[in-house]
């Protein structure tokens, strides 16, 4: 027997909904604040409709688009949670109309993110200089790997991303 649409959702309804663990949509509640579900005797949760449209809206975020959670939730605090739930139904015209309303606050934008905001975009500025070696942009040849010419700009973003790796095990030997 299926639910009414307004009806409330256990935590593995909507898990199976989402096609998510459980731990998942728990974690997600300690980082998004405009996640409440109900909870009942035994901290049972039972989610709204609501919450389940704005869970739907951070996951396709978070899977689709690529989004940080710390990017979603910079969206969820500029545009609110109407506009992550008309991402989650592809809701265009009630996207557009709420970028329209915030206008004069932060500009918010979907598709061109901020850097920080969408995982694999480089985080600094990409230039043909790494760890301070090398000259200009200019001075960067074009580097062939077999038959494959690797221009100036792929040259730079592999930099980058060998930056990030050596920054990260830079992390990863403090805490050990």
């Amino acid at each position: 027997m299926d639910k009414s649409p307004d009806a409330f959702r256990t935590i593995s309804e909507v898990a199976d909904d989402l096609d998510l663990p459980q731990h998942v949509l728990r974690f997600w509640e300690t980082r998004f604040l405009q996640i409440k579900p109900m909870k009942r005797g035994g901290g049972r949760r039972y989610y709204r409709p609501d919450d389940v449209e704005l869970l739907k809206g951070i996951r396709h975020l978070l899977y689709d688009h690529g989004y940080t959670i710390k990017g979603v939730q910079k969206l969820l605090k500029t545009n609110g949670n109407r506009f992550v739930m008309a991402v989650a139904n592809g809701d265009l015209a009630t996207m557009e109309s709420l970028v329209a309303a915030n206008a004069g606050a932060n500009e918010p934008k979907l598709s061109h993110a901020d850097d920080d905001q969408i995982v694999g975009q480089p985080k600094v500025k990409v230039s043909g200089r790494f760890f301070g070696f090398g000259g200009s942009d200019d001075d960067i040849p074009e580097v062939s790997v077999g038959k494959v010419a690797v221009g100036k700009e792929d040259r730079a973003l592999l930099q980058e991303a060998l930056y990030d790796l050596l920054e990260c095990k830079r992390l990863l030997d403090q805490v050990r």
